[in-house]
């Protein structure tokens, strides 16, 4: 039988502290752009007292047809989210950014990938990456039928 203790030693506390300063110091991107900014309250909440990630998904979708809103001669909605990655947890009085560009535009649809950093309450200037995604809007008429986009332009980001 092993002697050893399982339990953290102090190279390892340090290790995540560093780990968890590291995450805090992102920078944020430059090829998206700035479409939203928000920050969760106490009825967002979970049962762990974290912001429900359905709350998150709700923001993202709203930041995410910020940018193809301008390739659109009216109504859009969802289609798809093709991807999304909580990769930290949002808590309350994080200062959220909502980063987005578009990554296609096709005949009647438009992806978008949406990047999501918090500011903690606390450590506010340092960002930390908190969820990313991807999303498909597609251009409806006025009876919810797919419509051809024509602003295809330059991809804004």
């Amino acid at each position: 039988m092993s002697s050893e203790s399982s339990a953290p030693t102090g190279n390892t506390a340090q290790a995540t502290a560093d780990a968890d300063a590291e995450a805090l110091n992102v920078q944020l991107p430059t090829d998206k752009e700035l479409v939203l900014k928000v920050i969760p309250m106490p009825r967002d909440c979970n049962a762990n007292g974290d912001i429900f990630g359905g709350w998150v998904m709700a923001q993202v979708d709203l930041a995410g047809a910020v940018v193809p809103a301008r390739y659109v001669d009216g109504r859009m909605a969802t289609v798809a989210v093709n991807q999304f990655v909580f990769k930290q947890p949002v808590r309350v009085g994080d200062i959220l950014s909502f980063f987005s560009s578009v990554t296609r535009i096709g005949t009647t649809s438009i992806t978008v990938q949406v990047e999501v950093y918090a500011e903690r309450f606390r450590s506010q200037g340092r960002y930390i990456k908190v969820t990313e995604a991807s999303l498909t809007y597609v251009a409806i008429d006025d009876f919810g039928k797919p419509q051809k986009i024509t602003k295809t332009g330059q991809l804004c980001n």
